[in-house]
């Protein structure tokens, strides 16, 4: 009941969302928005592996630009369709994160092991990116502007907003049917005890394998969407340390291992961040001091996310119908 519950409320609050293009007017509040739902994917990819799984990483970068730039070369040296390409760089975030996850879980690494392993992966195709020659190198990549949906380009925001919304949505739903599956609950077993989870009969290497490929894909699904609506690349932006920071802080914040956490956090931290920066201004670094100090807060006060204020008001509700009672 629970479970239906909850997918309930997200098809009611994907709705709501769904009503945007039709009362925002303007369409920088609309890009807020298409921004809004950008972060949530990024977090709630993060929170497959790092939130259900347990397996913190440093480095979803990897994925991320992996999955940048697999659409913006297959665009621009072979002629695939972006729609195309959209899943090939999904697939190909995947082959990343499996090869990671192989490196890693095989020779029993966890813990900070496995974050330095994925940030030192990172930062690898960063390197190889800025010295190769398909990827434009420091340069970067420039996609051609053509503003034509069949290259998933569109004349205004309102297609970007349904294509980060329907991307959104298909992630939050693979996260809701690992909360009531047989392999969730693998999951979290191994999030809470690797050892407990081994000894009762899970295989853990393949649980963590698995949620790797999940949460790769769904990051290199969030790298296309970026290299299609900015239509531009470097490797600083695909494999920079700035995606990485982006996708965990924002279920750290939200709350880790929750459905809604991603997306509360996105609100939050790009709600506070623009509201900054239009009374201090554009000043470098602004950011990313918000969500630190936002952080440090939310794990002084409320150390399983912002989502906790809720299960705190219905705890009160509840125990006042007792008390009435």
């Amino acid at each position: 009941m629970i479970n239906r519950n909850q997918l309930l409320t997200l098809l009611i609050v994907f709705a709501i969302i769904g009503t945007a293009p039709f009362w925002i007017a303007r369409e920088s509040t609309l890009n807020t928005v298409i921004l809004i739902l950008y972060v949530a994917l990024l977090g709630q990819a993060w929170n497959i592996l790092g939130g259900y799984g347990g397996q913190f990483s440093f480095g979803h970068a990897a994925f991320f630009g992996t999955g940048a730039y697999s659409v913006a070369v297959l665009q621009l040296q072979y002629g695939i369709n972006p729609w195309i390409g959209l899943f090939i760089g999904g697939l190909l975030a995947m082959g990343v994160a499996l090869f990671i996850g192989f490196a890693s879980f095989r020779y029993g690494l966890r813990g900070s092991y496995f974050a330095l392993v994925t940030l030192a992966f990172a930062e690898v195709l960063r390197i190889l990116s800025n010295s190769v020659s398909f990827t434009g190198g420091g340069v970067g990549i420039l996609i051609p502007l053509s503003r034509d949906p069949a290259n998933m380009q569109f004349a205004n925001n309102v297609g970007y907003f349904w294509l980060i919304w329907a991307l959104c949505l298909a992630c939050f739903l693979t996260v809701w049917w690992l909360g009531r599956s047989r392999f969730g609950a693998w999951l979290q077993a191994v999030r809470d005890n690797e050892d407990a989870a081994r000894a009762l009969g899970v295989d853990v290497f393949a649980t963590k394998m698995k949620a790797a490929a999940l949460s790769g894909f769904f990051s290199g699904l969030a790298g296309v969407f970026y290299a299609q609506f900015y239509l531009y690349l470097d490797p600083a932006i695909a494999y920079g340390s700035a995606v990485s920071i982006e996708s965990l802080l924002v279920p750290i914040i939200g709350g880790m291992g929750t459905l809604f956490g991603p997306l509360i956090g996105a609100a939050v931290t790009h709600l506070l961040a623009e509201t900054t920066r239009h009374f201090v201004g554009d000043v470098p670094g602004i950011a990313l001091a918000i969500y630190g100090l936002l952080l440090i807060l939310v794990v002084m006060f409320l150390p399983r996310g912002l989502i906790s204020i809720f299960g705190r008001i219905g705890g009160l509700f509840g125990s006042r119908r007792a008390a009435d009672a």
